[in-house]
């Protein structure tokens, strides 16, 4: 008699056969679900324009991205129509962002002034994203594939143009051809590894260690710096919950995770008395996150049939809460230069890619700029100097600004509104 099948034996079999690659062909191939690659999904398929959106994680539950949206994207959302919805979000909003000196608060940057949105709209990242999302899939042009994470470009030919991207999936290999890659797949991207492009380091003096407390109903009710030496906070106002940050000293995240967690939480009560109950919840160094802050920027964003956006592209320091605002800006541009090519039913080429650099350089470049000239004439001194426990007296010259509403309005405008702003001029078709 046959002998009976051993049924462990055939699920290893069939767990160790090969599985199927997959194909599938489309206009606009985007390699990211963030800000950039969900906006220019988006754009792209209310227009009408065949868009498939590669996201390696399976939902977009990250703690501790950028959350920080500024009247720029504000702008673009009440454009596609979609700032009723925004709204609707919970969110807490930001007129003014203050620095906690030692006699109390002070405005460094004042928003009010600012038209049609006066603030900040801090949201967690993941409901904007779900929001961008759940719009894009009222068109039946547009597909987003979660799970799903790009390994290699695709090229037609061995040293030929990129036409499309290789991506792993738990269903097996994903090959899918496009007429245009667009990378949005951050500061550690696989796409711009792969197309052997390097970015230039701008540099920057810190890290950031990222946490979250609860807030009381007595705390003050602002988002604020805490000016300190040798390291200094930062405290987003989340409604229900402080996300905060320590700045600390680049490369030194190993030496304070070898001190005992009571001194940081120690030293986090003295900068801001107000918390000393709630940072007794921090109970190891496992509720503190490690973002190791990146300053880059690529000379050339381009090479055919692929192009680079948001950190891809360009990494910006956390000054300014820029980096989601500015990566957005560029899926903007993205669709209103190369959208009008692919609903033409044509390839775009290398002088259209190039045109999207053109015209998001300048305003990469300035706001960079800003962010390392800050980096090293306040943060890198503020960094080197010993803490001696006191608080921090307001310098002279930022009470002299504070007088003023029209210089508190300046950093509130270059950052808040930017340069070179983008408008959505890609016209929607009907879903």
């Amino acid at each position: 008699m046959p002998s009976t099948p051993d049924p462990g034996a055939l699920l290893q079999r069939a767990a160790a056969a090969p599985k199927p690659t997959l194909m599938q062909s489309t206009q606009c191939c985007i390699v990211g679900g963030g800000p950039a690659g969900m906006m220019a999904g988006l754009l792209m398929a209310r227009a009408g324009i065949e868009t498939v959106v590669l996201e390696k994680h399976g939902d977009f539950l990250r703690d501790f991205r950028g959350d920080t949206v500024h009247p720029s994207t504000l702008e673009i959302l009440d454009e596609i129509g979609l700032k009723d919805k925004f709204d609707a979000l919970p969110q807490h909003r930001v007129s003014r962002l203050e620095a906690l000196f030692a006699d109390g608060p002070h405005t460094v940057g004042d928003f009010s002034g600012l038209s049609p949105f006066p603030y900040l709209a801090l949201v967690p990242q993941w409901d904007l994203l779900d929001l961008l999302a759940d719009e894009a899939r009222r068109h039946h042009c547009f597909s987003l594939h979660m799970n799903t994470e790009a390994t290699a470009l695709l090229r037609d030919g061995a040293q030929g143009p990129v036409c499309g991207v290789v991506a792993k999936t738990p269903q097996g290999e994903l090959r899918i051809t496009a007429d245009v890659v667009i990378g949005c797949d951050g500061r550690r991207s696989t796409l711009r590894e792969s197309a052997g492009l390097q970015p230039r380091n701008l540099g920057a003096p810190m890290d950031v260690l990222w946490f979250r407390l609860t807030r009381q109903p007595a705390d003050p009710e602002g988002t604020y710096g805490v000016p300190g030496r040798g390291s200094f906070l930062v405290l987003i106002n989340r409604n229900q919950y402080w996300q905060a940050a320590a700045v600390i000293p680049k490369g030194t995240a190993a030496q304070w995770q070898a001190q005992p967690i009571s001194r940081f939480k120690a030293l986090v009560a003295r900068r801001a008395p107000f918390l000393a109950d709630q940072v007794q919840t921090i109970a190891s160094w496992d509720d503190i996150k490690l973002l190791e802050v990146r300053v880059d920027r690529l000379d050339c964003w381009h090479c055919p049939g692929l192009l680079l956006i948001g950190d891809a592209a360009h990494a910006m320091s956390p000054i300014g809460g820029v980096g989601i605002n500015l990566a957005i800006q560029d899926a903007v541009a993205v669709a209103n230069i190369l959208g009008p090519v692919l609903k033409q039913g044509n390839t775009p080429g290398n002088d259209d890619l190039a045109a999207v650099q053109a015209r998001r350089m300048l305003p990469t470049r300035i706001i960079q700029r800003v962010q390392t000239l800050a980096q090293r004439q306040l943060i890198a001194p503020a960094l080197t100097r010993q803490d001696d426990g006191q608080p921090v007296k307001i310098p002279a010259l930022l009470r002299w600004v504070e007088r003023s509403r029209l210089l508190t309005s300046i950093p509130a405008r270059v950052f808040g509104l930017g340069f070179r702003r983008e408008h959505v001029h890609l016209p929607a078709r009907a879903p």
